[in-house]
C-alpha cells in the first residue's frame, strides 16, 4: 500500500468528520471563523491519529479482529 492509499484513507477520514464537526459549529450557532478553523483542526488530528494507527498496524502485521470476522462472513456468504 503506497502513499497514495494512506493520503486517501487519511482524507476519507478527515473530511466527513470536518463536516459533522461544522455542521454541529453551526447548528449550535456559533458562526464565527474560529470555531469553523477549531473543528478543521480536531478533524485533522482526529484523522492524523486514525490512519497512523491503521498504519501501523498493516506495517507490523497485527490482526484485526474485525477485519478476520468481516472476511470470514464474505466467504460463508459466497460458500451459500
Amino acid at each position: 500500500m503506497g502513499a497514495i492509499f494512506w493520503m486517501k484513507r487519511f482524507l476519507l477520514a478527515g473530511v466527513p468528520l470536518f463536516a459533522i464537526l461544522a455542521a454541529v459549529e453551526w447548528l449550535k450557532g456559533s458562526t464565527a471563523k474560529e470555531d469553523y478553523l477549531s473543528a478543521g483542526a480536531w478533524a485533522l488530528i482526529a484523522a492524523a491519529i486514525f490512519t497512523y494507527a491503521s498504519w501501523r498496524r498493516y506495517r507490523h502485521a497485527k490482526a484485526c479482529g474485525m477485519c478476520d470476522d468481516l472476511a470470514a462472513a464474505r466467504k460463508r456468504k459466497k460458500t451459500t
